[in-house]
């Protein structure tokens, strides 16, 4: 299964959905095990676009110092 295409502005928002429907007694259990699942993936997506945002900065910054 490929990773799914989410922006980092777009997966902070779908999570903040679904704290709020959390927060809000909104799901059932059903509903709640697969919003806490996809919650999970999201973070994931977060985490790893963090990751590789720092390296390029990273990189960046030191190529600048090589100058």
């Amino acid at each position: 299964m490929a990773k799914e295409e989410i922006t980092y502005k777009a997966a902070v928002a779908e999570i903040e959905e679904i704290l709020g429907k959390i927060e809000e007694g909104e799901l059932d259990v059903d509903e709640l095990t697969v919003n806490v699942k996809r919650v999970t993936e999201l973070l994931k997506i977060c985490k790893d676009k963090l990751r590789k945002t720092e390296s390029e900065v990273t990189k960046i910054l030191s190529e600048e110092d090589e100058d």
